[in-house]
C-alpha cells in the first residue's frame, strides 16, 4: 500500500503480506521524505536552528519548536520567565486541539465519513486566526525562542481566546454525538487494531496511542514542563487497547485542553516574557535532553555542546516512529480494509518519521 495511496497519512509505504483478505504482516517503508534535519542543526547556530523544528510535525509545529528551545535552554542553563512558560503552555494546548482536529477530520475521512471533517476544519480556522494573531502565521510559526517568546500576547487574544472556550465544548460534544455513537463507525473500529499494553510499552508507543491502550503516562504529569505543575487536568485513559479506544483518547484530551487553556488565561502572571542575554548562545561542554508531550506523543531534543555556538550532535526523538512500527501488531490477523482504519488511529505524521 501506497505511497501515493489515498489513505496514507504522508508518504509512507506499507508492505502488507496476506493470506486471502488476512493480513499476516506489516512492515512499513519509510525515508521518502528525509532531509537530514538532525544534520542541519549540527551546521547552524542554535538560533538559527530555531525555525527548522517546524518543520518536522508540521502539524503541530509549536510543539517541536518548543521542545528545541528547552533543550538549548536546560544546556545554556537559561531561566525562562514565568509569564513566557504559561504563554507557551497555552499555545501548546491550542495547538493539541488544532492537531486532534486534523486527525479527526482526516480520520473520518478515513472510515466514510465527510461531515464531521468540514465541522472539524470549521472550528481549526477559529484556532488558526487566533495563531495567526500572536505569531503571524497559520501553520509554521517559528515562534519560540531560546529563552522565552518574542513579544507578549497581542491585543484583542484574550476576549478572541474565551469567545473560542464557550463555544468549543458544545462543539466537541457535537462530534461526539454524530461519529462516537454511529453504528457504521463503531463496526469499523472495535476490537480492530488491538494493542495490548506489555506491546505497546515494548515498542515505545507513547501519546494518545499509549493511553488508548490504558497505559498511564503522560510527560505533562510524568515530567512537568512549563507551567503544567500549576494546572489541574485529566489524563485521558481508555482501557479498550483498540482503534475506538484511541478515537476515545482524543476526544477527552481536547477537553482537558480546554481546561488547561481556561486555568492559562485566568491565572496569566505578569512580568516579562523573555530572559536577557539569549541572542548569541554557547552553552558550556555538556549534554542535556528535553521532553515534551506533543499532540502525537513524547517528543524528545538531545544536544550535546563542545562549547562553540553550535551544537556537536543534535538527536530527535520523533514519536511517530515508534508508533507507526508497532501496526504490525495491531494489523495481524485483520483484514485488508482495516489498515486504513488502524493507520488512522496512530496519528502520524512523517516529517517527524523521515529526520
Amino acid at each position: 500500500m501506497g505511497p501515493q495511496h489515498p489513505s496514507m497519512h504522508g508518504v509512507l509505504r506499507l508492505e502488507v503480506t496476506l493470506e486471502g483478505e488476512v493480513i499476516v504482516g506489516v512492515r512499513p517503508d519509510i525515508g521518502f521524505l528525509h532531509r537530514g534535519l538532525e544534520k542541519i542543526g549540527e551546521n547552524r547556530t542554535y538560533n538559527q536552528y530555531v525555525p527548522y523544528p517546524d518543520r518536522l510535525d508540521y502539524v503541530s509545529s509549536f510543539s517541536n519548536n518548543l521542545c528545541y528551545c528547552e533543550a538549548v535552554e536546560k544546556l545554556a542553563g537559561i531561566e525562562v520567565p514565568r509569564r513566557a512558560k504559561w504563554i507557551r503552555s497555552l499555545l501548546l494546548e491550542m495547538q493539541r486541539i488544532t492537531s486532534h482536529l486534523v486527525w479527526m477530520g482526516s480520520f473520518a475521512l478515513d472510515v466514510g465519513a465527510w461531515t464531521v471533517f468540514l465541522y472539524c476544519w470549521r472550528e481549526r480556522e477559529i484556532l488558526l486566526d487566533l495563531f495567526e494573531m500572536v505569531t503571524g502565521a497559520r501553520l509554521t510559526y517559528s515562534w519560540c525562542r531560546i529563552g522565552g517568546v518574542p513579544k507578549d500576547l497581542p491585543e484583542g487574544f484574550d476576549r478572541a481566546c474565551r469567545n473560542f472556550l464557550k463555544i468549543m465544548p458544545g462543539r466537541i460534544q457535537e462530534y461526539d454525538d454524530l461519529f462516537s455513537g454511529n453504528r457504521i463507525l463503531r463496526a469499523r473500529l472495535e476490537g480492530i487494531g488491538m494493542l495490548p499494553p506489555e506491546v505497546a510499552v515494548s515498542y515505545g508507543v507513547s501519546g494518545p496511542t499509549l493511553r488508548g491502550s490504558d497505559v498511564n503516562y503522560d510527560v505533562r504529569k510524568a515530567e512537568p514542563f512549563e507551567a503544567y505543575s500549576e494546572f489541574d487536568f485529566n489524563v485521558a485513559l481508555s482501557p479498550l487497547c483498540d482503534c475506538l479506544g484511541r478515537y476515545l483518547v482524543r476526544i477527552e484530551e481536547m477537553r482537558q485542553s480546554l481546561r488547561i487553556m481556561s486555568q492559562a488565561l485566568e491565572g496569566m502572571p505578569e512580568g516579562e516574557v523573555m530572559a536577557k542575554g539569549t541572542k548569541a548562545v554557547r552553552p558550556p561542554a555538556g549534554e542535556a535532553y528535553a521532553r515534551i508531550e506533543s499532540p502525537r506523543g513524547e517528543f524528545g531534543v538531545y544536544l550535546v555542546s563542545d562549547g562553540k555556538d553550535r551544537p556537536a550532535r543534535l538527536r530527535l526523538r520523533a514519536p511517530s516512529f515508534s508508533n507507526v512500527f508497532a501496526i504490525e501488531e495491531m494489523a495481524r490477523g485483520s483484514k485488508v480494509a482495516d489498515i486504513v482504519a488502524i493507520l488512522g488511529s496512530i496519528d502520524i505524521v512523517l516529517g517527524e518519521i523521515d529526520r
